[in-house]
Formats: structure tokens, C-alpha cells, sequence
């Protein structure tokens, strides 16, 4: 399907847990599925971003940037924190940012 419409997107999203409720561990698996992805987006020389959702961590957030994501959405890995910026301190790190 991504082939189809690759030359009329800026953006593709992979969901890394069941789409349903936050708070959901990462699903190893989609490692697999962003690299394809990004090999895909490669391939077409378009800008466009890799987004990942779901189950984004201090501990998995470099692994899921090293697969191809560029582009993350962390809800209960912050917001499940007293101090927000701790925690986004510490991805960046994790990114090397």
C-alpha cells in the first residue's frame, strides 16, 4: 500500500503497540516494520518523516531511531512522570541530541 501512495505523502506513521490505551509496552516486532519502512522511504529520495507511536521509552527510544524513526509520540513515558522535562532531557540523551 505504501508504494501506492508514496509520492503524495510527508509523513508515515507506525503504531508500535494495539491502537486502544496508552501505557502499552513497545511491540518488538515493529523494529522490523520501521526498517522496511524507511528503506522504502530511502528508495523514493522524498522527504518524508517516519513517526512512531506507542510504547516509546528513555530505554528503547535510541533503538527505534537507530531502526529509522525520526519522529517519536511518548504519552504515559512523560506524562506518567512528575517532572516532564527529566524525562525528555533524558530521550534527548538517549538520541544524542
Amino acid at each position: 500500500m505504501l508504494d501506492w501512495v508514496i509520492e503524495d505523502i510527508d509523513l508515515v506513521l507506525i503504531m508500535s503497540v494495539n491502537p486502544g490505551f496508552g501505557g502499552q509496552s513497545f511491540i518488538d516486532s515493529a523494529l522490523r516494520k520501521i526498517e522496511a519502512v524507511r528503506r522504502r522511504i530511502e528508495a523514493s529520495g522524498k522527504d518524508i518523516r517516519l513517526e512512531v507511536d506507542g510504547g516509546i521509552k528513555i530505554d528503547n527510544i535510541r533503538r527505534v531511531a537507530d531502526a529509522g524513526a525520526d519522529t517519536f509520540v511518548a504519552g504515559s513515558a512523560i506524562f506518567g512522570k512528575p517532572d516532564y522535562k527529566v524525562v525528555l532531557d533524558a530521550m534527548r540523551a538517549a538520541l544524542g541530541a
